[in-house]
């Protein structure tokens, strides 16, 4: 059968790269309130900031598949919006004004750095298929 991994964490510049891998366990269930503390007094690039998504897939052959999926923004100043979840009230899309929050589910599903590892992944999937 096949197997599939996924891991996903907020790189934010002004925190060189943290939370990292490690998002979930610097968070808990406390996102927003946790990382809006840890860069205040940081501006301009500082606050830059890309969501990363890992995905590996294992065929029954024993095959490794890999899809990356990155979103790059930056880290808004109040949380905004009432969708998604973790980061999404504070982090704002390259090119977007709204947090991913307020852009919404629909926006979310077809642009989410998870989004962008699933195609990766598949699109590596197909390539060996063919």
């Amino acid at each position: 059968m096949w197997v599939l991994g996924e891991d996903s964490g907020l790189e934010v510049e002004g925190l060189g790269g943290a939370p990292g891998l490690r998002s979930a366990r610097f968070a808990g269930l406390e996102h927003v309130d946790r990382l809006l503390p840890a860069v205040e007094g940081i501006e301009g690039e500082g606050r830059r900031a890309r969501y990363v998504c890992e995905l590996v897939a294992l065929s029954p052959s024993g095959e490794e598949f890999r899809g990356t999926g990155i979103l790059e923004g930056r880290i808004g100043d109040e949380p905004r919006g009432a969708g998604g979840f973790g980061f999404d009230p504070i982090f704002v899309p390259e090119g977007e004004e709204q947090t991913v929050a307020e852009l919404g589910d629909e926006w979310k599903a077809g642009n989410s750095h998870r989004a962008r590892a699933a195609r990766a992944l598949l699109a590596s999937i197909a390539a060996k298929a063919a």
